[in-house]
């Protein structure tokens, strides 16, 4: 319904834009018009005088007739045409307060998610302490080889003990306020900005929505993997460990995902919000916009760019509280 309305409101804005091109034609052709009766009007008018002075009467009085008719369309033409002008002055003048208005309370709303936003990423801290173990994370099907994939037995179980604990710290929910497409969706701003940065911002949104809504499914599978023993006695019965470590992989995966499109949505709506108002005129960027191999090489390739950028007292990288693991080696 949401979606709906909005591309009402946008196919509303888009007729009257093209109304205001084809206006301003109209206004110009009745002034024009209206300047060139007036102007055969006082050509008629010299013909009058002329019959005057030779006593043309029956002339004179079709002459009249015609300058008068001129005159009378010319002057009706003319301020048709500069009361359609000073109308269309004053839309676009409501329409350019209307769309200022508009930017700062997008601006407004962008801050208070990106506020929010670094506070949720905060807690990704702990996942990144497990996923980064022992080098950049990758998901098995791409070559992952570090300890978050490799680990077995004894190390298995102090991972999944880790992944306990994280259960409780990570609200996941919390990444919904990273929902930057709510405020631009139902706003003009979303017929002006680029369709391609518009696509990656949506579907950066539902990425992590489907990872925030899959990490709960998630734990309750490793739970029910585990049973109701010992975690290092379901480690040691080769079946259950096999269980175990396919919900932990499926857990990494999500949490990996979780973390790559929150970071990249939250360095993305900083990158917007530190260009003011001219972030309706951007397109998408590589430092940002690129699918790196791992989420060590994306902040590794944003880095640079997000450094030097900066909501409130902070620079953008900053706000995205990534700490590498100690033990992380290349």
């Amino acid at each position: 319904m949401r979606s709906g309305a909005a591309g009402k409101q946008l196919g509303q804005k888009m007729d009257f834009a093209t109304l205001s091109g084809h206006g301003y034609l109209l206004i110009g052709s009745l002034i024009l018009v209206g300047a060139v009766l007036l102007f055969i009007s006082f050509i008629v008018n010299l013909r009058v005088a002329h019959s005057v002075r030779h006593d043309a009467r029956h002339r004179e009085k079709l002459l009249e007739y015609y300058r008068n008719t001129f005159s009378q369309l010319g002057v009706i033409l003319m301020g048709i045409g500069v009361s359609l002008f000073i109308f269309f002055l004053q839309q676009n003048y409501q329409d350019r307060r209307k769309r200022e208005a508009e930017i700062h309370e997008i601006l407004a709303k962008m801050a208070l998610r990106i506020a929010r936003g670094s506070a949720a990423m905060e807690s990704l801290g702990e996942f990144d302490t497990l996923l980064d173990d022992g080098g950049p994370y990758k998901n098995p099907e791409e070559g992952g080889a570090n300890n978050a994939v490799k680990a077995r037995g004894a190390e298995l179980a102090q991972q999944v003990a880790k992944i306990l604990l994280v259960e409780r710290d990570v609200d996941v929910k919390a990444f919904e306020v990273m929902n930057l497409s709510r405020d631009l969706e139902s706003s003009f701003v979303v017929n002006e900005l680029n369709p391609a940065l518009w696509f990656n911002i949506v579907k950066d949104e539902s990425d992590i929505e489907y990872a925030s809504t899959q990490l709960p499914f998630d734990y309750k599978d490793l739970h029910e993997a585990i049973g109701d023993g010992p975690l290092a006695d379901a480690i040691a019965d080769p079946d259950k460990e096999g269980k175990i470590k396919r919900e932990v992989l499926d857990i990494f995966y999500d949490a990996d995902l979780l973390r790559q499109r929150g970071r990249r949505a939250l360095g993305r709506a900083c990158w917007l919000f530190s260009q003011g108002s001219g972030f309706v005129a951007l397109g998408p960027i590589d430092e940002i916009e690129t699918n790196a191999a791992s989420h060590q090489d994306w902040l590794d390739r944003s880095k640079p760019f997000l450094t030097h950028l900066a909501a409130g007292s902070e620079d953008c990288f900053k706000l995205l509280n990534y700490s590498p693991n100690p033990s992380m080696s290349e």
